[in-house]
């Protein structure tokens, strides 16, 4: 085998961590993520001979070189799919893409509920779509990444991880509005305040395409259909939802309907200039959302939320897709090493793996990096 040319450019996307907003995008409702500054990067070389060439730093001796015309039968799975899920989609669409060799490198955690699979779709969209001059807008990126992971990969996600991995800008949350497919930039510089936002990777990965995803996301569209609408965005009073005959439906469209509540009054106290601890007991309220009433969280997030709120933090909550991942805690700028120490105290406690813990600093999208 010849050995790959130099990379033509590189190019980043970031992983993410919401500030508020879980399970709302593929009901039409409304996220505020940031970016993080860990990132999976895509050295991208154009090719000749039809083929796709894949490797990864994060697996080493391992190349996935498949012909462009049989990637809709590719019988790969694992880490490579997701960026051949890419090169199909561009290839689906009508893009022309003769050949491409592409080396990805990745920072941000695995199964950590924090989009590793959307900074992979999303690095590799914008380094095709820049490599081969295509005409495709940001929109597009977000929708051939989602497509990408609902099709090819097979986990059924909505659009939210992909739009902040393109759509972030560095010291500010995202709003996303996914009903009105719109977005804004909120204001969202925690050092200002004294404060930091610490990640807390329990080190239990998830797995989307397990099944319990997309559950959920099958429960909602028939909880909506119970309340006779269209999505649970149109439910904007949690009194509703007991209209819901089944106990496990109501359940989850309660979860929606007050995250949704959430996530503006979030939204709307960042935007006008006050004090960023007073979101702590909201995100706190989104946690016991997401475990009483969407039923995704797990002994050792549980564990690790309690740990953070019993070591001072503001509030505290799963992220993600949930089935494992992280939590975010939100603190004093000069608690950081003491919740960290906290958590890890009671991970050691109830004999759970050790937790890895990072500050999260709002960061830039998608880019070229060179």
């Amino acid at each position: 085998m010849t050995e790959q040319p130099l990379p033509q450019g590189v190019w980043a996307a970031p992983g993410r961590v919401n500030i508020i907003g879980e399970h709302t995008d593929y009901n039409d409702g409304y996220a505020l993520p940031i970016a993080l500054p860990q990132v999976v990067t895509c050295a991208a070389a154009a090719a000749t001979g039809g083929y796709v060439r894949v490797t990864s730093r994060q697996h080493p001796g391992e190349t996935v070189r498949e012909p462009l015309a049989g990637l809709a039968d590719s019988e790969v799975t694992g880490w490579a799919r997701y960026p051949l899920g890419v090169v199909h989609e561009y290839l689906r669409r009508g893009h022309e893409i003769p050949g491409v060799e592409l080396e990805l490198d990745g920072a941000v955690p695995v199964g950590a509920g924090l989009s590793s699979s959307a900074a992979v779709e999303c690095s590799v969209a914008i380094a095709l779509r820049d490599l081969f001059g295509l005409p495709v807008t940001d929109t597009d990126l977000i929708d051939i990444g989602r497509a990408a992971e609902n099709s090819y990969v097979g986990a059924a996600t909505g659009t939210l991880d992909q739009s902040a991995s393109v759509l972030c800008t560095a010291g500010h949350a995202l709003f996303l509005d996914f009903g009105k497919g719109e977005h804004a930039q909120v204001p969202f510089d925690l050092a200002a305040a004294g404060l930091a936002l610490l990640v807390v990777d329990t080190n239990t990965p998830h797995q989307l395409v397990d099944g319990g995803y997309a559950k959920r996301r099958t429960e909602c569209e028939r909880a909506a259909a119970a309340l006779g609408v269209g999505s649970l965005r149109e439910i904007t009073d949690t009194a509703d939802v007991e209209r819901i005959a089944d106990p496990v439906l109501r359940r989850r469209a309660r979860h929606i309907v007050s995250e949704n509540d959430r996530v503006l009054t979030v939204a709307e106290t960042l935007r006008g200039g006050g004090d960023p601890r007073a979101i702590g007991p909201i995100l706190t309220a989104g946690h016991a959302s997401l475990r009483d009433d969407f039923e995704i969280s797990t002994p050792q997030l549980d564990a690790a939320v309690e740990a953070a709120l019993s070591a001072g933090a503001h509030g505290a909550r799963m992220v993600g897709g949930g089935f494992g991942g992280s939590i975010i805690a939100l603190i004093e700028a000069d608690r950081t090493e003491p919740t960290a120490r906290a958590v890890a105290a009671r991970f050691r406690a109830e004999e759970f793996a050790e937790p890895r813990t990072f500050v999260a600093v709002p960061s830039a999208g998608a880019h070229r990096v060179s």
